[in-house]
């Protein structure tokens, strides 16, 4: 699973990142997070407000943070 979190890195970036890595943790799942700062490429995903959640290429969630319960569901692979 490939994930990364789309922001330049206000507090909301880095509260999604965590939340993120403390989720996979909790299901016991690995995955490769980037935590992507560029603006160049934060638009190729056509994301216009951040943070940004994007999973194996599909954006999740933009301009506000998921509930836990939402991410679960995403980083389960049967709900993805």
């Amino acid at each position: 699973m490939d994930i990364k979190i789309l922001g330049k890195g206000c507090a909301k970036c880095l509260k999604l990142e965590a939340m993120t890595r403390e989720t996979l943790a909790a299901l016991g799942r690995t995955a490769d997070v980037t935590h992507v700062t560029d603006v160049a490429e934060i638009v190729s995903y056509s994301v216009m407000s951040t943070p940004a959640l994007v999973i194996d290429g599909v954006v999740k969630v933009e301009g506000h943070m998921p509930r836990r319960e939402e991410l679960a569901a995403w980083l389960t692979p049967a709900q993805r």
